[in-house]
C-alpha cells in the first residue's frame, strides 16, 4: 500500500515516494529560531562538497572527547558518512559553528557538522530528493538521516511503499551493513509517537534493526559536575525497550551556533562512529553501533530514566577506551 509521506530537516522538501509533499516538522520557537526558514523549495541539484579546511580546532559547541580523540590520532579515516539530506532546495538558514556566520542548506548545516567532528572521514552527499539507493563505499559506513519520513498515524510498517532510498537505509540497517544515526525528532514525543495526527514511519521501521540508533538531543553536553537535560523540542526513547536499546542522547548547543534541533544531534554520532571506526579498523557496523550503545554515560544526565534518555549520553572517550571491541 502507498500513503502520502514527507521528509523534514529544518526546511520542507520533496519526498519521492508514491505522492507527496510536506512541510518542516523541525519548528521551534520563534524566538529561539529567527535564524531558521521553513517553507517548500523546487528541487534541482546537488550541492558540492566544500574544501577540507587546512586546520581543525575543537569548537566550544563540541565535547571535550572530540579533541582527545583527535589528539590521540583517531579523526575518521577509512570511513565513508554519507548525508542523506536536502542539497538542492532553495531553503537556507543562518547558523555559526565557530567558523563565522554562514547560510546554508540543511543538508550543508549537517555534513559540515559531521566534518568538523570527524575531520579526516569521508563524507558523501546524497540528496534525499531524488528517491534513489544509497549506495556504501568500500570500508565502514555510516548514513546520517537527519530527516523524518511523516504520514497519518495508524498504518503498519508493511503498508508503507518504501522509494529505493529509505529501502535501502532500511536494508543495511537489518543487514548490519552500516552504521545508521537517525534524529529523533522536535516533536517531544516518543520515538515513533504520534503527533499532529502524524507518525514517523522511517523511526517506526528502524526500530529494532541491529545498527539503527536513534539521536535525541541534550540543551548541552553533560558532565557530572553540571548534569545535562532533554531540550525542550526533543523526541525522547519511550517505553519500548527495542527503542530505549537504540536511542543516545548528545549535547546540541544552538545558543552557541544559533542550530537547534535533533538534525545536529545525529551527525556528532555519525562523526563518533567514524571517529570509533578509525581507531578499530576491523570493526563491523554492529561491533561499532553496540560500542557507542554500551559505553554510554548516564551520570552526566538530570534525573536519568531510559524511557527519557534510553542509553544515556553518548561517550567518545568511553567508547574509544577499550584495546579492542567485539
Amino acid at each position: 500500500m502507498s500513503v502520502k509521506s514527507l521528509k523534514f530537516g529544518l526546511v520542507a522538501a520533496l519526498a519521492i515516494l508514491s505522492a507527496p509533499v510536506a512541510s518542516a516538522q523541525e519548528a521551534l520557537s520563534q524566538d529561539e529560531m529567527a535564524a531558521l526558514c521553513h517553507g517548500g523549495g523546487s528541487i534541482c541539484v546537488s550541492a558540492t562538497i566544500p574544501v577540507v579546511r587546512s586546520t581543525q580546532a575543537v569548537q566550544s559547541w563540541m565535547s571535550p572527547d572530540v579533541g582527545a580523540a583527535w589528539a590521540a590520532g583517531y579523526k575518521g579515516k577509512g570511513v565513508t558518512i554519507t548525508m542523506v539530506d536536502d542539497f538542492s532546495s532553495s531553503d537556507r538558514f543562518s547558523g555559526n559553528f565557530g567558523i563565522g556566520v554562514q547560510t546554508q542548506r540543511h543538508g550543508e548545516w549537517t555534513r559540515e557538522e559531521a566534518s568538523m567532528i570527524a575531520p579526516a572521514a569521508t563524507i558523501r552527499s546524497k540528496d534525499f530528493s531524488t528517491g534513489t539507493a544509497v549506495s556504501l563505499a568500500r570500508g565502514l559506513n555510516v548514513l546520517n538521516l537527519s530527516y523524518g519520513m511523516y504520514t497519518t498515524a495508524g498504518y503498519s510498517v508493511n503498508q508503507i511503499w518504501w522509494a529505493p532510498e529509505e529501502a535501502s537505509i532500511i536494508n543495511y540497517a537489518t543487514r548490519g551493513t552500516a552504521v545508521v544515526s537517525k534524529a529523533a525528532g522536535n516533536d517531544a514525543v516518543a520515538v515513533g509517537g504520534i503527533t499532529g495526527g502524524q507518525q514517523d514511519y522511517l523511526d517506526l521501521a528502524l526500530i529494532g534493526k541491529p545498527t539503527a540508533i536513534f539521536v535525541g538531543a541534550l540543551s548541552t553536553n553533560g558532565t557530572t559536575a553540571n548534569k545535562a537535560q532533554l531540550a525542550w523540542y526533543s523526541d525522547y526513547a519511550g517505553s519500548n525497550p527495542a527503542v530505549q536499546s537504540h536511542f543516545l542522547v548528545v549535547g546540541v548547543e544552538g545558543d552557541k551556533t544559533g542550530l537547534y534541533g535533533t538534525s545536529f544531534a545525529a551527525p556528532i554520532i555519525s562523526g563518533y562512529a567514524a571517529i570509533i571506526g578509525s581507531k578499530f579498523t576491523k570493526a563491523t557496523p554492529v561491533q561499532i553501533t553496540n560500542d557507542l550503545l554500551n559505553t554510554a554515560r548516564t551520570d552526566t544526565l538530570v534525573n536519568y530514566n531510559p524511557s527519557i534518555y534510553g542509553k544515556g549520553e553518548a561517550s567518545l572517550s568511553r567508547a574509544l577506551a577499550p584495546v579492542a571491541i567485539h
